[in-house]
């Protein structure tokens, strides 16, 4: 008697199972269908023109550099490159360094840091040295002329780069221009401009590249600013603040390029 009660209830339950997935379907097929709202597009966003920034500080290890003192290039640089490296990651930039600490890299081995990276700029930080006590001020480098590799694999291996490239590297001066600019409107020091120089860090990378000189250490002005915190500061907000402005004008060029072949094709 219970068993016959209990198949019962089973075949119950089942029947319960069809006729209500049975209404489902049913249901379903008399609603009528609703359209899917057109999502208003939005316009693609132009892509960073770089995925990284390697910042090199100059010297390190056995290689001091300029020195007046107890003051060391070497220590300059690095202090100063953190604080951009910090600047720049607030700003969500992503960043790569040749040294992070007092240690020796060669000027090939920072050149070919850079090259393995597909897409990057390259800033190198440094500080001056003059015979006449009276030279001061800031300047930034670029190189006039640069290698360019041939291929992704010819950045690891360096037999395989061209040789220096016939026209200068325009992307390179732009990016000297901007830090420069931002140098000078931030720490009032003296401006002396932007110049083309065939440093062998700057001309052996095939990305944009430039080289910053942030002061002197034989004047005595510049170097008791950059005895100070907020002078430091002041001079990685405005290698950050020109890094950033370059990448803006590069993203508009890209855009107007993107804008003007798009009409063209039309």
């Amino acid at each position: 008697m219970k068993r016959a009660l209990r198949n019962t209830l089973a075949l119950a339950g089942l029947l319960l199972m069809i006729g209500s997935f049975a209404w489902m379907q049913l249901h379903q097929a008399k609603r009528p269908a609703r359209p899917r709202e057109s999502k208003t597009a939005q316009p693609p966003t132009t892509p960073s023109p770089f995925a990284v920034v390697v910042l090199d500080p100059g010297h390190g290890g056995q290689d001091s550099g300029a020195m007046c003192g107890g003051v060391m290039e070497k220590d300059l640089t690095l202090d100063v490159a953190r604080r951009i490296d910090r600047l720049l990651d607030s700003e969500g930039v992503a960043t790569l360094m040749t040294r992070v600490g007092d240690t020796y890299v060669s000027l090939a081995d920072r050149a070919a840091f850079a090259n393995r990276l597909r897409t990057c700029i390259f800033v190198s930080i440094h500080f001056n040295e003059d015979n006449k006590p009276v030279a001061s001020g800031v300047e930034t480098y670029y190189a006039a002329h640069q290698i360019t590799a041939g291929s992704f694999l010819a950045s690891w291996l360096p037999f395989l780069w061209r040789p220096l490239s016939d026209s200068p590297n325009t992307e390179s001066q732009n990016l000297a221009e901007f830090i420069q600019e931002a140098l000078v409107a931030r720490t009032r020091a003296v401006d002396r401009g932007i110049q083309a120089r065939q440093f062998f860090v700057i001309a052996n990378v095939t990305a944009p590249a430039v080289l910053i000189e942030g002061g002197f250490l034989t004047n005595k002005e510049d170097i008791s600013k950059l005895a100070s915190d907020d002078y430091r500061d002041q001079i990685a907000a405005s290698v950050a603040d020109g890094i950033l402005r370059y990448r803006e004008a590069a993203r508009e060029r890209k855009s107007a390029l993107t804008t003007t072949a798009g009409g063209s094709a039309e």
